[in-house]
């Protein structure tokens, strides 16, 4: 089969990377065009362009990038139109994606959605969009299939793919080193950066060690003047995690996975001000990171705009340094997440389902 595959973020690339090498096990004849990065390029995917240029976040910033993301958009199209694969499958990303999944239905190519955009908290009227033109919709927050069904859906809930990444990781095995996970997009580590990095400067006893985005090299994280106890390490969010006792992190993906590596932490997130004023008035959500949100209940702490502050971060922390009541508390409750989570196996169970589902 032929597979167009549409990713704009690193989280999205991963997952995708995953997805491509299982369709290759059942389907020996697959064939990959991609917008995504280099893990999906690994898993042998023609990239048509790289997530870097692509990621913009923000009410703001997505209109100072409107030209870029139209031209993008209108390239996509006849793209897709040119290759007319067998089915396309958009990961996330769900402003871009939305919009090339109703031009894919209104010119006859089958559309699965895998990872749901995240409707149950804003505009919640696009499921009705998104019934109108996404064949499949796979789902991988347990939530996910109950909110679909009060409006008559049928989804695939296939269980979260980042569990698939915890069979290789070992248990930790270093104190005194704390993660710093400043995100992967340029304007995010431009915020949570320089903050992180104060707090660390008040740790000299301890390692920090910051989680280096593939998209940027170490001089770009050394502009922003890193403490002497800082090092930067690229061997992923994983690997860094197994030797660290504490994490402070930037809302997103990382959340999760800092949670399911079993490290406590403490979640910030700062955006553009306008932006976040205009997403204030529209989101529908008691928390921002996944952690929250799966467990529906506060269990790490959010510092959120004017609350991430150096002095509040590194209080924070402290919390979650081992024989901390904080540090206990977040492990019991990591362990009642993975329960919640299910098994691992996702891109299997969708590659099967996949295939099964749009094979002519």
């Amino acid at each position: 089969m032929k597979y167009y595959i549409i990713s704009g973020e690193a989280s999205g690339d991963m997952h995708g990377g995953h997805l491509m090498n299982a369709l290759k096990e059942y389907d020996q004849d697959a064939q990959f065009r991609c917008w995504g990065g280099d893990r999906m390029e690994k898993a042998g995917g023609e990239i048509v362009k790289h997530y870097k240029d692509l990621a913009f976040m923000g009410f703001v910033e997505v209109l100072f990038n409107i030209r870029t993301i139209l031209r993008n958009m209108a390239f996509c199209k006849e793209d897709l139109l040119k290759y007319q694969p067998d089915v396309l499958i958009l990961i996330d990303y769900p402003g871009f994606n939305l919009r090339i999944a109703e031009f894919a239905h209104q010119h006859g190519i089958q559309v699965a959605y895998y990872i749901s955009p995240q409707i149950w908290a804003w505009k919640k009227n696009r499921v009705f969009k998104i019934k109108k033109v996404v064949d499949q919709m796979y789902t991988i927050l347990p939530f996910e299939k109950a909110f679909y069904q009060k409006y008559d859906y049928k989804v695939e809930y296939v269980g979260h793919p980042l569990l698939d990444e915890l069979k290789t990781l070992e248990p930790n095995k270093k104190t005194g080193y704390v993660a710093m996970l400043p995100g992967s997009r340029k304007q995010e580590i431009n915020k949570m950066l320089p903050v992180m990095n104060e707090v660390a400067k008040r740790h000299p006893d301890k390692t920090f060690v910051l989680v280096k985005a593939k998209v940027f090299d170490e001089a770009f994280y050394k502009e922003f003047g890193l403490a002497n106890n800082v090092q930067i390490d690229d061997r992923g969010i994983y690997q860094v995690m197994s030797e660290c006792e504490a994490a402070m992190v930037t809302s997103g993906t990382a959340t999760l996975q800092t949670a399911l590596c079993m490290v406590p932490q403490v979640v910030c997130y700062e955006a553009n001000p306008i932006s976040y004023q205009i997403a204030k008035r529209i989101v529908d959500i008691k928390y921002i990171s996944l952690v929250n949100l799966i467990m529906d209940e506060l269990i790490v702490t959010e510092l959120i705009q004017g609350d991430f502050t150096v002095e509040n971060l590194n209080n924070e922390l402290l919390k979650i340094l081992p024989g901390e009541k904080g540090h206990d508390s977040q492990i019991q409750s990591y362990q009642e997440l993975r329960t919640k989570l299910g098994d691992a196996g996702a891109s299997n169970r969708l590659a099967k389902h996949l295939i099964n589902k749009f094979k002519n």
